[in-house]
């Protein structure tokens, strides 16, 4: 009885977070839709279809020329223009000025890149816990830029680069954000006669560690913790919002450039890897923090799409760019629509084989995260 009870929360457990991902994948595909959907009609795109989730089409309605549709294969949504490649149409994308060509590309991306601003602000405002002490040096690697700058065991870590350092975590959120600088810590170091004097001390940011040291070499411990709600007002959080959107971004192009300054090659994930993860935000860190999970989910579509990849949106905004390059002529519409063909077909087999070593991480029981 206990078995099947426990097998029954787990199958429960698996289908809620296969729906929540959708959920959120939805959401986010319909998102960048509409950036291509309202910069298409403002600038006299016509607009065959807007469809949520991919045909084959359940139903759908006309309306002003423009098919809007719920599709059976709930993996996002799409807008479907008209002459995408072929010009011949004076209502079709490719008629139209360049700079209506590329606003109308990147608009989607760029939408991708707003929203995650309005969910950090949302998180900022709901009322959570947060984690606060005295951040603690605990120990210094030898020869590390720690030790060579002069930061010793004991010191009270107060802010780094002028930002408050609350507790380990936004310490090392801080120095992640500076990789390959030089960055200041605001420390204060006990004396013997009791206080202690505040000290700035600039330490340099490595991009390759050595295994177990960190950026600038040094372990650190929270003293005295405790927890406090914290939730901003509007303004604030939109702010913070903001913040948190540019360092986000900051933080994934350090991991690009850490890749080629020798360290880990990049983490990989399809659809099943994303839905692993969703549940995994959920059980380790609540509901709450779904909100980040999809903001940074949003930045990775954003970034993802901007490439100049062929089927996706950089890659027909390069189309566009080796137009202008040609003095205005284009490739023609056959070889494009046939790259872009390639292109899918290649960004198809590459998700059948993410797919595979997702699935296969999770039988062997491994985490995306860990």
């Amino acid at each position: 009885m206990g078995g099947g009870l426990g097998q029954s929360q787990d199958l429960k457990m698996i289908f809620n977070t296969i729906l929540l991902f959708i959920a959120i994948l939805i959401f986010l595909v319909i998102v960048h839709e509409l950036g291509h959907f309202i910069t298409a009609k403002l600038t006299g795109v016509r607009v065959l279809e807007f469809g949520l989730g991919y045909p084959p089409r359940i139903w759908g309605f006309n309306f002003r020329g423009t098919v809007y549709s719920i599709n059976w294969l709930p993996l996002g949504g799409f807008v479907r223009l008209v002459g995408e490649e072929d010009p011949s149409d004076p209502q079709s994308l490719a008629a139209k000025p360049r700079p209506i060509r590329l606003l109308v590309l990147a608009s989607g991306a760029f939408m991708n890149f707003i929203l995650p601003i309005f969910l950090f602000a949302i998180f900022f405002m709901i009322p959570r816990d947060v984690n606060v002490g005295l951040t603690q040096i605990a120990a210094v690697m030898p020869g590390s830029p720690a030790a060579e700058a002069g930061l010793q065991e004991g010191d009270v870590v107060f802010a780094v680069n002028g930002r408050e350092v609350r507790n380990p975590a936004e310490l090392g959120l801080e120095i992640r954000l500076n990789l390959g600088e030089t960055v200041t810590y605001r420390v204060k170091r006990p004396s013997p006669q009791g206080g202690g004097e505040l000290l700035d001390i600039p330490v340099q940011a490595r991009w390759n560690p050595p295994e177990g040291q960190g950026p600038t070499g040094v372990q650190v411990r929270l003293l005295y913790p405790f927890t406090e709600k914290e939730s901003l007002p509007p303004w604030e959080a939109v702010s913070e919002g903001w913040t948190s959107t540019i360092d986000s971004l900051t933080l994934a192009r350090n991991e690009v450039i850490s890749w080629f300054k020798g360290g880990s090659g990049p983490s990989v994930a399809g659809p099943v890897g994303l839905a692993q993860a969703t549940g995994e935000v959920v059980e380790e860190s609540g509901w709450q923090n779904l909100l980040q999970f999809a903001a940074l989910l949003s930045i990775n579509l954003a970034i993802i799409n901007i490439l100049p990849l062929p089927m996706l949106d950089g890659g027909r905004i390069m189309f566009v760019l080796l137009e202008i390059v040609r003095g205005g002529r284009r490739i023609a519409p056959e070889r494009e629509a046939l790259v872009h063909f390639i292109g899918l077909a290649a960004i198809i087999t590459l998700a059948v084989i993410i797919t595979y070593f997702d699935i296969l991480r999770i039988f062997q029981g491994e985490s995306l995260f860990r």
